[in-house]
């Protein structure tokens, strides 16, 4: 592939050279491992989305939608377990008492907003639906779609369960966004003794700089 016809990702990976570190491997097992998506949804990934103008660009350089669905099309092709990780709030999380910086930002904009757990008025095509593309694979009666995660990881939500209920122990990681609900994502399902992997062109953040650092982070994990 020509220098100037790669994204940034792909340079990155190119200027690494010779890690500086043991890079232990990743092997695909069959009935072991799970493709896991964090937030495919269009409040990060639709130039409609709420989060678009911090997330477009680097959603845009990185090809992030294309390499998502390429992503789960061959795991439902192979008959890899895929399971989402959504993000939702519904009224009642408006409510809170106190909120992080985020938090309190993504409730002011009515990102991932729904009506409630239980109602789905108008929830087609908001920005907590999923990516219209992604919707054969994530509407895949095999796709398990976990509880929503509230903040970044998915310690208050069943995404360990389902996996543990699967006998899986690999998963392939990506979604939105890299230094957030990903890297918090990766952080705890290491904690929980998962072996992982996050593919890098499948996934983007509010600024290209902070997507490499977010990788660079990764690197050492």
């Amino acid at each position: 592939m020509a220098s100037d016809s790669k994204n940034r990702v792909e340079k990155w990976l190119d200027d690494l050279g010779t890690p500086a570190l043991p890079v232990p491997g990743f092997e695909i097992e069959p009935g072991r491992t799970a493709v896991v998506i964090t937030d495919p949804q269009n409040d990060f990934l639709h130039p409609d989305g709420v989060a678009w103008g911090a997330c477009g660009e680097s959603v845009t350089e990185n090809n992030t939608v294309a390499n998502l669905t390429k992503l789960m099309e061959t795991a439902i092709a192979t008959d890899m377990q895929m399971v989402i990780s959504p993000h939702y709030y519904y009224p009642t999380d408006h409510g809170w008492k106190f909120e992080g910086t985020l938090e309190k930002l993504m409730h002011d904009i009515h990102m991932f907003d729904r009506k409630g757990a239980l109602n789905l008025d108008g929830f087609e095509g908001s920005g907590a639906d999923w990516v219209e593309q992604f919707k054969p694979y994530i509407n895949n009666a095999k796709t398990i779609v976990c509880s929503p995660h509230k903040v970044y990881g998915p310690q208050n939500n069943d995404l360990v369960l389902q996996l543990q209920k699967q006998k899986i122990e690999k998963v392939i990681l990506a979604g939105m966004s890299a230094n957030l609900c990903v890297e918090s994502h990766l952080r705890e399902l290491l904690e929980r003794g998962f072996e992982l992997v996050v593919v890098a062109d499948a996934t983007a953040a509010a600024n290209p700089l902070l997507l490499l650092g977010s990788h660079e982070c990764l690197m050492t994990m």
